[in-house]
């Protein structure tokens, strides 16, 4: 019995430790976030909260400015009050973007990560050239030049053969694209997408804008077996055919 008795009272100290210890993680436990939510209040209420710094990437063709124009933001606005979806829906009304994320980066910086439609070819209006995008959208911006990056296009109009020719035109190699100055649209009553191309190397090339990219593939290896100095039309409609001037 008095064994027993001195048992329970070596226990007694240990339970007393124990939950002195339990109290103390759950002081501590309190004590940090009571500090948390200070320091979250105090932040919210400083500068230290409000966009300092706003970066754009992936962009090739708009600048920097007019996409965060595009996007609403500014310096100082409260970068917790900004809703990512809503900006990026704003970014992606643009005709030229395709796809944006907004990075938020701790404490007061904000990162635009955004995908352009590519300008895979051009039209020509009177002095000037208009970008037609990857989607097959014609752009409504003026350049004084052709940049090196497309062909231009002649007779077309936003449409299903545009489309089509664009897409073809992006299965393309670069090599294969480079190749080729001018596309004409020459839609015929079987084929609504039928083209004539003016290549750089001076020959023509008709073909149905359905299978330009696979007929092309074999362009080089066609004009290899040609003659030196002959010049005319490749014919890649049905099989392929060279009819000289």
């Amino acid at each position: 019995m008095d064994k027993n008795l001195v048992s329970l009272e070596d226990r007694i100290p240990k339970l007393k430790q124990m939950r002195k210890k339990k109290a103390n993680r759950r002081l501590i436990g309190l004590l940090t976030i009571f500090f948390l939510l200070i320091f979250s209040i105090i932040y919210l209420q400083s500068p230290l909260s409000r966009i300092q710094s706003i970066q754009v990437e992936g962009n090739a063709y708009l600048t920097d400015k007019e996409i965060i124009e595009q996007s609403g933001l500014e310096v100082e606005d409260n970068i917790w009050e900004i809703k990512g979806d809503k900006i990026e829906t704003m970014i992606k009304k643009h005709p030229e973007i395709e796809d944006v994320k907004l990075k938020k980066g701790f404490p007061n910086h904000i990162t635009l990560e955004v995908s352009e439609y590519k300008y895979t070819a051009y039209v020509q209006k009177g002095k000037e050239y208009y970008p037609i995008l990857s989607n097959g959208k014609i752009l409504d911006k003026k350049l004084s030049h052709i940049p090196d990056s497309g062909p231009l296009l002649v007779s077309f109009k936003e449409g299903k053969p545009l489309s089509i020719v664009i897409g073809q035109l992006e299965e393309m190699s670069e090599d294969v694209m480079n190749s080729i100055s001018e596309i004409h649209h020459n839609p015929s009553k079987t084929d609504k997408t039928k083209v004539t191309l003016y290549m750089n190397d001076g020959f023509e090339v008709t073909a149905s804008g359905e299978t330009l990219a696979e007929k092309l593939v074999h362009y080089a290896a066609i004009v290899s077996q040609l003659e030196e100095g002959s010049k005319g039309v490749i014919d890649l409609e049905v099989g392929s055919y060279f009819h000289s001037y």
